[in-house]
């Protein structure tokens, strides 16, 4: 077979270990853990769900090796644990059942081990180490380690490798970057150490090179060792890319592939897992230079989900392995497209970090743009519906075209009608934001899944009572979106007021100076777009606080974009006229202001459409409301709506 990306789809031997492309899954903090460090069958799940896509190696995160100094956020391999070697041996079988190798991740955390507990009563119980006595940004006080517990966590490090050999894992993968133990003893900024783990890179490496000697008297030779570690730390007073070099060099004889990341979570979480702010592969460049120095395999990572890029860095030798995280929450099977040579059919990832957030919020994961997420125990397979129907979905946007693809799929003969001349709803407005272009791109992406599964769509066609009784479905889903908060502001209907969602339809009218009403979410990124294309924008909010509506992980990085792209934000005004001049805002005392500006935005919310629920609730013997239409909410909950929906069918 011919493929359209040759490079990217060869194969790749490490260690006598043949995978049959470059495309690796990385490391995912599963859904369920239990108290105790066990990974449950959600979790094995969601790790096996990356194997079927065609992952070529699929790495489980994280093993925590040494409970003792290190109750953190991930699982335990420890057979005094009941359940513990078994629960790690069903997950990596079920990796490797689909034909990918299971790899699991063995890590410390560190100073920072109590932050993210999943035993919540040890939090205040347990101290924290790390390679010197110091305090936490956020108040900890951290001890350094004896070289007597040094010892013990390296011969900790080969107990857990000796144990996931034993379940079954192949490979096993170092973590030594992102701010975690190993990545602290490397670091200048975390180690200041006097004896011979401090001071020169010689010692500053030691204790890694122990962990990866003791590693390797677990598995013995022929059995790949990677090593996981950030190329650069990105921040003043860590390691550059110079010296992550010398690192490299200094450990590339004890591992078979070195896996470069960046930055470190604590200080640098959007480099570590780059945001829809920055380049897709923005820290490819730290690998690139580091293949250079080194004779082994080197994998990159960082905001990967285009196999043409992917495929350009394998060729241009830049590295030898990619690996993917968010994209293959988005599309698991994006591999398998790629090797298929069906690369238009991937759905890309936002980088919206639904994914993390849920995590954070629930301990549990969501996709955006995919519904099987952190739910995969209830089957990854459309099935067939035993009775054929005929659906009506009145909406394209993003929860219509979910559910009217998944109905089809089900074999059910399936209509979907937009009243407007294009698909796409809200996520038309995305194609004025740069940054959001897959956002935008996921319209195109499940309207031909539409299509192509047998969906009829009406354009120019709005769904009424009478349109309904004419077309007599067995089931109607009513995905009518929601229409933008346009208050009776003075001035609101002058020439120079564009609403948000209208904003791809008037970038011509965009003057050099522009205030943005509306400090949600939708203002924000707006005013940063803008921001970016040079425009002088001002931020007004009647709120103290912008964007609460964005997720915890996004809303962090979306503050720092509005700090260096808005020339200034006021919050706490309320705007009361727009002019020509701009729009007069009355703050907290009662004082007016005139935020200046000859274009005005209007992002003050939206509103579910409901009068055209109430008018449709009644009119097919099962109907369902989805997405905006039901409530306002996130494209997340519409197209989980939509799938749902059209399950129940």
């Amino acid at each position: 077979m011919k493929y359209d990306y040759p490079h990217l789809c060869s194969p790749i031997t490490i260690a006598g270990k043949t995978f049959p492309h470059r495309m690796f899954s990385a490391p995912m903090g599963g859904t369920d853990i239990t108290n105790d460090g066990c990974i449950g069958p959600k979790s094995a799940a969601f790790y096996e769900l990356r194997a079927k896509g065609g992952a070529a190696a699929v790495t489980v995160s994280e093993c925590m090796v040494h409970p003792a100094t290190d109750g953190s956020h991930a699982y335990h391999l420890d057979t005094a644990v009941l359940n513990s070697l078994a629960s790690a041996t069903y997950a990596a079988d079920a990796i490797s059942r689909h034909g990918a190798v299971p790899s699991l991740e063995l890590s410390h955390s560190g100073m920072y081990a109590g932050t993210y507990m999943t035993d919540k009563t040890r939090q205040h119980e347990m101290c924290q180490w790390g390679p010197s006595d110091t305090t936490r940004p956020d108040g900890v006080p951290v001890r350094a380690l004896s070289k007597e517990q040094i010892d013990e966590i390296v011969q900790a490090y080969g107990t857990a490798a000796g144990l996931a050999k034993r379940a079954g894992f192949e490979m096993i993968m170092i973590h030594g970057g992102h701010g975690w133990l190993i990545n602290q003893f490397l670091s200048p900024y975390f180690n200041h150490r006097t004896d011979e783990y401090g001071g020169s890179l010689e010692n500053r490496c030691r204790f890694a090179c122990q962990v990866l000697d003791a590693v390797r008297a677990a598995v013995g030779p022929m059995f790949p060792i990677e090593f996981r570690f950030s190329g650069s730390e990105l921040f003043e007073g860590g390691y550059d890319l110079e010296e992550g070099v010398r690192i490299a060099q200094t450990l590339e004889s004890r591992i078979d592939l070195l896996h470069v990341s960046a930055g470190t979570y604590q200080r640098g979480f959007g480099d570590t897992h780059p945001s829809m702010f920055k380049d897709h592969g923005c820290n490819v460049y730290l690998a690139a230079e580091i293949k250079k120095h080194v004779s082994i395999p080197v994998a990159t990572i960082g905001g990967l989900n285009d196999p043409a890029q992917m495929e350009e860095i394998i060729a241009s030798g830049k590295a030898d392995v990619v690996y993917m995280a968010r994209a293959l929450l988005a599309d698991p099977f994006l591999p398998r497209k790629v090797m298929a040579n069906r690369s238009e059919d991937i759905v890309h990832c936002l980088r919206c970090f639904t994914c993390m957030a849920e995590r954070a919020a629930t301990g549990t994961r969501r996709c955006t743009v995919n519904p099987l997420i952190g739910r995969e125990m209830e089957g990854d397979e459309v099935q067939p519906s035993p009775v054929k129907k005929k659906v009506l979905v009145a909406g394209g946007g993003p929860g219509g075209l979910y559910a009217a693809w998944t109905a089809a799929r089900r074999g059910h003969s399936v209509v979907l009608c937009e009243k407007e001349a294009s698909l796409g709803g809200i996520l038309k407005s995305e194609i004025a934001l740069p940054f959001k272009r897959e956002m935008f791109a996921l319209t195109e992406t499940y309207e031909r899944f539409a299509r192509n599964a047998g969906v009829e769509i009406r354009l120019n066609t709005e769904v009424t009572p009478e349109y309904v009784e004419k077309e007599a479905p067995d089931a109607l889903i009513i995905a009518a979106g929601s229409r933008p908060l346009v208050p009776p502001i003075k001035g609101m209907d002058g020439e120079q007021v564009v609403v948000v969602n209208e904003l791809y339809r008037n970038l011509d009218k965009i003057s050099d100076k522009v205030v943005v009403m509306g400090g949600g979410l939708a203002g924000c990124e707006c005013a940063i777009s803008l921001g970016m294309e040079g425009k002088e924008v001002q931020l007004v909010e009647m709120r103290d606080t912008l964007a609460p509506d964005a997720n915890v992980r996004h809303r962090p990085l979306l503050l720092k974009e509005i700090e260096k792209q808005v020339k200034a934000v006021h919050t706490g005004y309320r705007a009361e006229e727009i002019t020509p001049e701009g729009v007069w805002c009355i703050d907290a005392n009662g004082e007016r202001h005139l935020v200046e500006g000859t274009t005005v935005i209007c992002a003050l919310g939206q509103r579910a459409r409901t009068d055209v629920v109430e008018a449709l609730r009644s009119t097919a013997p099962f109907v369902r409301v989805i997405g905006d239409a039901r409530r306002v909410s996130t494209i997340t909950n519409a197209v989980y709506q939509g799938y749902h929906a059209a399950l129940d069918i």
